[in-house]
């Protein structure tokens, strides 16, 4: 015997209110519906289970003796498939990204993502330097010179970089124009160490020949030195938008280095395809494409 479950659930709540229309109303059926399945239920168990009446409907003896034992089966399968579909394991998401890009732009915008998609979990890991490639990891975020031959790689956008200080040495050298060069310690990024007498070459600077030039191998460094006063330093943008937005940094020279390195999203060629991942990649990508 194959007795479809809607049949019984729609006999069980019309054995309840004992109306064929507000077992409908609870089903989201018409009456039709629920009398036609109770019927191929009567007609399967060889017996009735309603009088049915001009305007009501009631219970049979061997009616009543059914729902009486049908209804705690009910009620147990609909909590186990409750049971089963609350306790269903979140999918997870593994991303790479280098740290100052996790925590100056990834990180402030993650939570509109989280409260959107509370059933995704999320595993993040930060990269020391920018590019080294996490291929154990469902997506990357990576910064090159140019397209990643690896996986699929979606463009986000370029880095540029710009001259800032502190508001101290901001108000100390703003005046002396690019004098300022040749008295203050300059402060880049180890990964880039001729990103100076390149920005001086596009700015036209001739006889470049700075004080001091201090190398960190974090983007954190950079910054945090610049924000001390420790000298001017190459701030990359749009990242340390932030810095800029809240005074930490202020840009000494409105000139910017335009750089070939650009950021890149990449889908690795291990991973399926996945309806999560594919939303999740597309959030990044509408979040952080230029």
């Amino acid at each position: 015997m194959h007795t479809p479950i809607r049949g019984l659930r729609s006999f069980c709540i019309a054995a309840k209110c004992l109306s064929f229309k507000h077992a409908a109303e609870q089903l989201f059926l018409t009456p039709s519906a629920v009398s036609h399945q109770i019927k191929q239920l009567e007609e399967q168990l060889g017996f009735e289970l309603f009088q049915r009446h001009t305007r009501a409907i009631e219970l049979t003896n061997a009616g009543k003796q059914f729902h009486l034992a049908m209804q705690p089966i009910l009620n147990e399968l609909e909590s186990t498939i409750l049971s089963f579909t609350n306790n269903r394991p979140n999918q997870t998401i593994t991303i790479a990204m280098p740290e100052f890009f996790a925590s100056e732009l990834f990180i402030p915008k993650l939570s509109s993502w989280t409260k959107e998609h509370p059933n995704i979990d999320l595993q993040l890991e930060t990269l020391k330097t920018a590019d080294k490639l996490m291929s154990n990891t469902d997506l990357s975020i990576v910064l090159s010179k140019g397209v990643p031959n690896t996986g699929v790689a979606k463009e986000l956008f370029p880095l540029r970089y710009a001259p800032a200080c502190n508001k101290k040495l901001y108000r100390q050298w703003v005046n002396h124009g690019f004098d300022a060069l040749n008295h203050v310690p300059l402060i880049l990024h180890q990964a880039r160490p001729w990103s100076w007498h390149q920005w001086a070459d596009k700015v036209n600077i001739h006889n470049f020949d700075p004080k001091q030039i201090i190398q960190f191998d974090t983007m954190f460094g950079v910054a945090r030195a610049a924000q001390q006063g420790m000298g001017i330093a190459l701030i990359p943008l749009p990242i340390s938008k932030a810095w800029f937005a809240e005074q930490l940094l202020i840009k000494l020279f409105d000139q910017e280095l335009t750089t070939n390195d650009k950021y890149y999203l990449i889908q690795h060629e291990t991973v399926t395809s996945d309806n999560a991942l594919a939303l999740f990649s597309s959030w990044i990508t509408n979040n952080f494409k230029a």
